[in-house]
């Protein structure tokens, strides 16, 4: 069987913790594969996390949940491969394509559940061979109709992400704006704004001789 779910994200990185629709897809989600529209905005740098976190608690009204990932990637000709490994026992294999490009992304993901994401990864990385590894620990706060993603990333340091999850009648300027009216009350400035996945972050590093 085959399902398919549309949403129009502004900043999100990589992908998919959707509180919103998260019942829907952990009952779906066991018989279909998902494919998922994405248009990312914003990722910065965090120079105040005790500050940012007090902000998204305020506004969430909630104290956020946790959620620990460790993202395998490989190595395949088009597009990006990667397992997401939840720490439980359980996963999520994600296909997405997305351009190289600054500014706002329409992404492409195709996402299918394991309950065996250590063997998986076994069989890929043997099959494929592996890009590289991002571990990090994200608390995620609901504000409105936006995710506000707090993430703590091994190797690289602490960031900000916001998702806007779209409503049918809205467009893509709407959401623009909505996300960069939520930027601007945590105070990020747009020198801290970045372009690209942490995966490419923690790639440039050791390329520059940087420690991972």
């Amino acid at each position: 069987m085959f399902g398919s779910l549309i949403l129009f994200n502004v900043g999100y990185s990589p992908l998919f913790d959707p509180f919103t629709c998260e019942m829907y897809l952990i009952y779906n989600l066991y018989y279909f594969v998902v494919n998922i529209f994405v248009l990312r905005k914003i990722k910065a740098v965090l120079r105040d996390l005790p500050y940012l976190t007090k902000r998204a608690k305020e506004l969430s009204g909630s104290d956020g949940t946790v959620i620990r990932q460790q993202g395998t990637f490989f190595k395949v000709p088009a597009g990006r491969l990667k397992l997401r490994d939840f720490q439980d026992g359980t996963g999520q294999l994600i296909f997405y394509e997305r351009p190289d490009t600054e500014g706002p992304k329409l992404s492409n993901y195709s996402i299918t559940p394991t309950n065996d994401p250590q063997g998986l990864v076994k069989v890929l990385t043997d099959a494929l061979g592996q890009v590289g590894q991002v571990k990090k620990e994200r608390r995620l706060y609901m504000v409105g109709q936006t995710r506000v993603h707090v993430d703590s990333v091994e190797g690289l340091g602490d960031f900000m992400e916001l998702e806007v999850v779209m409503k049918e009648q809205q467009s893509r300027e709407e959401g623009v704006a909505i996300a960069n009216q939520l930027m601007l009350d945590p105070g990020v400035k747009e020198e801290d704004l970045i372009d690209g996945a942490y995966m490419d972050l923690l790639l440039k590093n050791q390329q520059n001789g940087h420690a991972p």
